[in-house]
């Protein structure tokens, strides 16, 4: 059995206190552990960037641990090795002298082994008068037995990384070739937007990737390429309703050519639930309420959204849902969020919403969940926009401004 004992450096090598905890560190090994010394090596292998090591130091360790006698590491065993250096050359596919004392300095460094110096320095082993090892003097293997679970987690760790980076990269190459193609399919087909402006978005993200990326690279422009991938489906599923808004309201306009263009009602927004009134008719007149108010109303209430206009204006309502978009994604209200209101309220609703909580954002805590509650509200008939238009266009001195 091996004394535990400290020693130093032979020679100019220095002592120091790293040095001392790792040799300390070998009398708390458990009594009876064992390990299997080649299972060490792959683990150890596996781990060699978190160790700071490099493929010649795992060629030295190979070659000292096969002159070990045993396939196990035990605590009960004589664990120092004593190998010259040129039979330690030889094991090490022919390691010039240079790097082979270099490569054990690192193995000692990234605490895999301890050297157990002689007197003079020589490598060698007493034995008794049975021919049993007495006292050896060379390189003591004892820190992979003490570190053999260590290693294993370390290996694991950068197995699972790899892993990770694996499916990262995964993930980025699709994610890249989804948004490549939909920007190609929006301007193939005369998508209403300013499309250039997110190709060179996409390109800039594109460009952020490194030669050689990490994870954290990788992770986080596939964040921001997800959020554009998000934002791209988001303005054409707009785009999309608006179209089939706009056909629905050119099937209705011959039938409400023969109503009564002079009822009020149809004109004055309402915040409640009239009593009596069906749910087909609530949800019917949720999609109209804002239509009472003509855009320029809309504009002189939320003036703010106009900056986030094509060209820092908004001329149309296909403008203002467009930079209803853009706003939201600001704000932090998710596409989902956002998509239910349309499908409550109606694109133009929305996008009207999404004015005014833009105007009112320094007293908003959560934008989302604010368009949420609206959202809600309006499935239940309890809410209007007009109440809230006016009550802005109070704010900004447009008092004398009427619906219709």
């Amino acid at each position: 059995m091996q004394t535990r004992s400290v020693t130093t450096p032979f020679g100019r090598r220095p002592m120091t206190l790293a040095l001392l905890r790792r040799q300390t560190a070998l009398a708390d090994i458990k009594k009876g552990k064992t390990a299997d010394k080649w299972k060490v090596f792959r683990d150890a292998s596996a781990a060699m960037e978190l160790l700071g090591i490099q493929s010649n130091s795992l060629a030295v360790l190979d070659a000292l641990l096969s002159f070990h006698p045993e396939t196990e590491l035990r605590q009960d065993a004589q664990l120092i090795v004593f190998p010259s250096n040129t039979q330690l050359a030889l094991r090490a596919h022919g390691m010039a002298g240079a790097t082979l004392r270099r490569h054990i300095a690192a193995l000692v460094e990234s605490g895999l082994i301890v050297r157990k110096d002689s007197a003079n320095g020589k490598r060698y082993a007493r034995k008794d008068g049975a021919g049993q090892i007495e006292t050896a003097f060379g390189f003591d293997l004892s820190p992979l037995l003490a570190r053999s679970e260590e290693l294993a987690m370390m290996a694991q760790q950068v197995t699972a990384a790899r892993a990770a980076f694996r499916m990262a990269k995964e993930s980025l190459t699709i994610c890249r070739r989804d948004v490549r193609k939909l920007i190609t399919a929006a301007m193939e087909e005369g998508a209403d937007g300013d499309w250039q402006a997110v190709e060179d978005i996409y390109v800039a993200l594109v460009g952020r990737i490194p030669r050689a990326p990490t994870l954290a690279d990788v992770t986080g422009v596939l964040e921001e390429m997800r959020m554009l991938q998000e934002e791209i489906i988001n303005r054409l599923e707009i785009r999309d309703n608006l179209a089939n808004n706009s056909t629905n309201a050119a099937h209705s306009e011959r039938h409400i050519q023969n109503s009564k263009p002079e009822s009020f009602n149809e004109l004055e927004p309402c915040s409640r639930r009239e009593q009596g009134a069906k749910p087909s008719e609530i949800r019917r007149s949720r999609s109209e309420a804002v239509k009472a108010f003509p855009l320029g109303t809309i504009l002189k209430a939320c003036p703010a959204i106009n900056d986030y206009g094509p060209g820092g204006e908004i001329k149309s309502w296909r403008d203002l849902m467009s930079a209803a978009v853009v706003v939201r994604s600001m704000l932090g209200v998710s596409a989902s969020a956002y998509q239910d209101a349309c499908g409550a309220m109606g694109p133009e609703n929305a996008a009207a919403a999404i004015a005014c909580i833009l105007e009112r954002a320094n007293f908003i805590n959560s934008a989302g969940g604010y368009l949420r509650d609206l959202t809600r509200r309006t499935e239940l008939g309890e809410f209007s926009l007009g109440p809230m238009i006016m009550a802005l266009l109070k704010v900004n001195g447009q008092v004398g401004l009427k619906a219709g």
